[in-house]
């Protein structure tokens, strides 16, 4: 084994990922949930998180190793910004390693902001570091800008998630389309494994369960799901019932059982 695959079988289980990124403070401060990190960590340890996701300010201040793996995210934007969806790079691969975490994420969005070339050559530049240190590489890929007429359009996400994969990403993470017949188009034009997003926190569990079971359907190999977990009134609990999706295909009708008792 080389060691992209060691590093990548830390964050995933049986090929299957459950990632709850917390990368959310740059952009919009101590968010509800992530105002203490060290009180989440554990209730994401107790549900079962394959691997979390932080800033590397975050990830040297947590109390101790957690028991899952390690997702040091490498580029940054704030709410107040010109444009919030330039994204910068702002920490180095080669950072990562001497944290030791599992793998490096980046964030990039296709659709009309000016900086969209600088977003292509980070990734470009930083899936070859990547190879170079045999160091995991996450891309995270969405449809944004004044290009974009509907961020979920199926033809809109499969362009995006196809670039992360031909840029070098080893997964890609992007937002589900609404739908398994069309997000399988997205996930079959993808040269890589996807996860996906969860956006904005879901109306209520059955959302968020049911949008996870389709991903599940059309061939996604997991989640990074940051609101819809970190917000949730009990996170552990929430965690356990996408795991019974993810890695047993529970139905829907039985993970929500599971959350009311």
């Amino acid at each position: 084994m080389n060691g992209k695959e060691i590093r990548l079988a830390r964050i995933t289980e049986n090929g299957k990922g459950i990632i709850v990124p917390m990368d959310h403070g740059t952009s919009d401060g101590p968010i509800a949930g992530l105002v203490n990190i060290n009180r989440l960590v554990p209730k994401l340890i107790e549900g079962g998180a394959t691997a979390i996701l932080a800033h590397k300010g975050i990830i040297r201040r947590l109390n101790g190793v957690p028991n899952c793996g390690l997702i040091m995210h490498l580029t940054a934007s704030t709410k107040f910004a010109s444009d919030p969806n330039d994204k910068v790079q702002v920490t180095l691969v080669e950072e990562a390693v001497r944290q030791g975490v599992d793998a490096v994420s980046i964030h990039v969005n296709l659709g009309g902001s000016d900086s969209e070339p600088e977003m292509l050559k980070i990734l470009g530049e930083t899936a070859r570091i990547c190879d170079e240190l045999q160091m995991p590489l996450l891309a995270m890929m969405y449809p944004r800008g004044g290009n974009i007429k509907e961020k979920f359009d199926p033809e809109a996400v499969a362009l995006v998630a196809r670039v992360g994969g031909e840029l070098g990403a080893d997964m890609v993470k992007t937002v589900y389309t609404g739908s398994p017949d069309s997000f399988r188009e997205v996930v079959e034009g993808c040269p890589v494994p996807i996860v996906i997003a969860g956006g904005p926190k879901c109306e209520n569990d059955r959302d968020a369960l049911q949008m996870v079971k389709g991903a599940m359907e059309a061939g996604a190999i997991g989640i990074s799901l940051g609101r819809n977990v970190f917000q949730h009134r009990n996170p552990a609990a929430m965690l356990k019932a996408l795991r019974a999706i993810i890695i047993r295909d529970e139905s829907v009708e039985r993970c929500l059982a599971m959350l009311e008792q």
